[in-house]
């Protein structure tokens, strides 16, 4: 969980001169923090001022991760890097994968789920409707199911680890999703509001593959979650 103890060149696991790779902690948000709280996009450009004073530093966002959620995130260092990053997000070249913990499981250990998705600005939240509703977007990912554990914290008595392949990019999807689907994550009091564990959100994007957007070199990064909902766990 973040905390201003912490700091941000420890999320940074990869940099170059056009590139920031980071692990984001679960509770700071990327960008637009309430005022006062730290986010990953102020934290990141006031990091890169103090390495080149002389400069104002450019931060190209080009993908998010909810609050809550940790994890690999790439930011653009420059707006040449920052235009190829979000060409390959557009084009779905770059390979997003998360684990995922929750304590119900449908009866298919692995499958896939396409769904149609609505974003509620004034709720900050996102409901699956049909392919006939005004607005909607297609929301399509790949889960498996890999471990499980026993825990006396959850109304089941166990924790499910899911490995969750992200084919779209849309609000709030994985937890939609899988709530839709009767697997709703550990600790997400948005869309699973009546779950007894006490545990943080099990969210993490653990690993990310994409292209160099300037050198064109195939960029990998894994992390191993360190939220407590993901504890006990062998590493997947």
């Amino acid at each position: 969980m973040w905390n201003n103890k912490n700091s941000i060149e420890d999320m940074i696991i990869f940099e170059d001169k056009d590139i920031l790779v980071c692990h984001k902690a679960a509770g700071i948000a990327v960008q637009n923090a309430r005022i006062g709280a730290a986010d990953m996009e102020s934290s990141l450009k006031n990091y890169l001022a103090l390495k080149n004073m002389e400069t104002v530093p450019y931060l190209g966002v080009v993908h998010r991760l909810d609050q809550p959620v940790e994890g690999v995130l790439v930011f653009a260092k420059n707006k040449k890097a920052a235009a190829g990053l979000t060409r390959q997000i557009t084009t779905g070249n770059i390979v997003k994968e998360y684990l995922a913990v929750t304590d119900r499981m449908s009866e298919k250990r692995q499958g896939r789920l396409e769904d149609y998705l609505i974003k509620n600005g004034r709720t900050n939240t996102s409901e699956v409707v049909t392919s006939k509703t005004s607005g909607a977007k297609k929301a399509v990912l790949d889960y498996e199911v890999i471990h499980q554990i026993s825990d006396e914290r959850t109304e089941s008595g166990k924790r499910i680890l899911i490995k969750i392949h992200l084919e779209t990019g849309r609000h709030h999807q994985i937890r939609v999703q899988m709530a839709h689907a009767g697997m709703p994550l550990l600790g997400d009091r948005k869309y699973n509001p009546g779950e007894i564990s006490q545990l943080p959100l099990g969210l993490c994007s653990c690993h990310l593959i994409f292209r160099h957007p300037i050198t064109g070199k195939k960029m990998e990064f894994q992390v191993t979650p360190n939220g407590e909902s993901f504890a006990g766990f062998p590493n997947p």
